[in-house]
């Protein structure tokens, strides 16, 4: 399933994604006389939730679909977690970034956290305050945890992931190099936009062969694919759960391929009313307008 947050005529629902239309779970659910929870957050905990949707998708009948469906372009779509318990990002973690950059080949993943006042939906705004001018994207495969993790084994690390999303780590690079914390940089409210949905697990088992495209103004920028990672999907989990507890709902960033634009030789930085539009295969596509504020 391609689960997503939306609103329509000012009320929030979720549901799913299906090619041009946008189904409500929960009033699929009450059609049919189950129950589902009333939030993506709580849809996310529930162990049997997604079972049960998926049935109740495999056994409604056309007319029950069509009465909780709406077409996709009648909605606004939110971002598919708003208040994620942690946003772990990781840094140069893929092989072409670190050629781009010219840093050391990390031994183990470099982490970093954003606040989740960092999270914005699809076609919603990156504020650039005036005072930065070196202003950066970068697209980014994003794993969304299912359930509480501790000490994993990197077998049973798959078992852990609800699904993935894209998320945008926007940087700030005058602020975040101007010491050895990337903090500040990476933690303007905005600077984590993601969605515009999230694939779940059995949607897309092999992680480690995705295209990764970032384009500014229809150009293209990202030209990358996950198999580029230094760190695979389970490692991160593995390596994370020794570090700390991961929880349903926590978001880890997988870090982004080269093209970013502090690389350049004469960086693009972002500016007010350029759009970024970042494509993840099997996801889809995320796209913000910067907007200086």
């Amino acid at each position: 399933m391609r689960l997503v947050r939306y609103q329509y005529k000012s009320k929030e629902y979720f549901g799913v994604m299906q090619s041009d239309r946008l189904l409500c779970l929960v009033a699929l659910a009450k059609r049919l006389n189950a129950r589902l929870p009333k939030a993506m957050e709580d849809f996310i905990v529930d162990q049997t939730a997604q079972e049960t949707a998926e049935g109740l998708l495999s056994k409604a009948k056309n007319n029950d679909l069509e009465d909780v469906s709406i077409p996709l372009n009648q909605a606004r779509l939110l971002a598919p977690i708003t208040m994620p318990p942690k946003i772990i990002c990781l840094g140069l973690n893929f092989a072409s970034h670190i050629t781009e950059t010219k840093e050391k080949r990390p031994e183990e993943p470099v982490i970093f956290i954003k606040p989740n006042t960092t999270i914005v939906g699809p076609n919603d705004k990156i504020l650039k305050r005036p005072f930065v001018t070196k202003l950066d994207y970068e697209g980014e495969l994003a794993i969304v945890i299912g359930k509480k993790a501790k000490d994993v084994s990197l077998q049973e690390a798959p078992n852990y992931v609800f699904g993935y999303t894209i998320l945008n780590d926007v940087s700030a690079r005058d602020f975040q190099f101007k010491n050895s914390q990337w903090t500040t940089g990476k933690s303007f409210d905005t600077f984590a936009p993601t969605g515009p949905c999230i694939t779940t697990r059995n949607e897309l088992p092999n992680p480690s062969n995705l295209s990764i495209k970032t384009w500014v103004n229809n150009e293209l920028r990202q030209n990358g694919n996950t198999h580029d990672m230094i760190f695979n999907v389970p490692q991160i989990i593995q390596f994370l759960s020794r570090v700390m507890t991961l929880e349903p709902c926590d978001i880890i960033a997988t870090g982004t391929p080269s093209g970013v634009a502090m690389s350049m030789e004469t960086p693009k930085w972002l500016r007010d009313g350029d759009v970024v539009r970042i494509e993840i295969e099997k996801i889809g596509i995320l796209e913000n307008t910067v907007e200086e504020m």
